[in-house]
């Protein structure tokens, strides 16, 4: 059976995907729970990694030890970071990085990852197919491909906003995404991470991103019922 692998940091991100889902079942492996289902007619394994880096990681390497899926789909919400993207809006990665790896002191760019570079690029297919659902929305919102910059840090100080725009001009920044495609990218597994806004960093975006977060789930929900139907 070929699985697709949907991973998303938090509950109110999983559940967002969970509705969809019809046919479930639970397998409990190293305290993550994968919920096996299917949206539509597609076979989907969907976990909840737990927010930053490392648990990201950890749980796409434990997500593809044990069901090797045919691709990963990273969901979730995200800070966007220009002025033309707005909460609620939908970003699909074409390239992530993880803004907070440096190693500059050996003459390397910020976010360069050694052996590996400075980008981990969804795959190709799967951006042709976001495409075209964009071509098709009419839901009220708008859907971008960019970039996303990924680091260990919920992004609300401005200097901090202006540094990553800076290095690096994302479309977003989130917690999780370039960790996942570099995971997936060692083990030859295609993904694409899908996004929705929830906040703009403004020093108080705390408070929007809890007002604004069911909503942003809803957006990418929405997207991801279209990707698989």
């Amino acid at each position: 059976m070929k699985y697709i692998g949907i991973i998303a940091a938090m509950n109110e991100e999983i559940d967002s995907i969970k509705i969809l889902m019809k046919d479930i079942s639970i397998k409990n492996i190293f305290e993550l729970e994968f919920i096996i289902g299917k949206i539509h007619s597609k076979d989907v394994v969907l976990v909840k990694c737990g927010v930053g880096k490392v648990n990201a990681a950890r749980t796409t390497q434990i997500l593809i030890d044990n069901y090797k899926p045919e691709y990963i789909i990273n969901v979730g919400t995200a800070g966007g970071l220009k002025d033309n993207i707005n909460i609620g809006d939908v970003v699909i990665a074409d390239k992530l990085v993880q803004h907070d790896f440096d190693i500059t002191a050996d003459g390397h760019e910020k976010g360069y990852i050694s052996n590996l570079g400075k980008y981990f690029y969804s795959n190709k297919d799967l951006i042709n197919r976001t495409e075209k659902i964009m071509k098709k929305l009419d839901e009220g919102f708008n859907a971008f491909i960019g970039t996303i910059a990924t680091g260990d840090v919920f992004v609300q100080d401005l200097n901090v906003k202006k540094r990553i725009q800076n290095e690096f001009n994302p479309d977003c920044t989130e917690m999780e995404g370039a960790a996942i495609a570099q995971v997936c990218t060692l083990d030859n597994i295609p993904f694409i991470v899908i996004r929705a806004i929830s906040d703009k960093p403004n020093g108080n975006n705390g408070i929007d991103f809890e007002t604004y977060l069911k909503m942003a789930c809803e957006r990418y929900a929405k997207f991801i019922d279209i990707f698989l139907g």
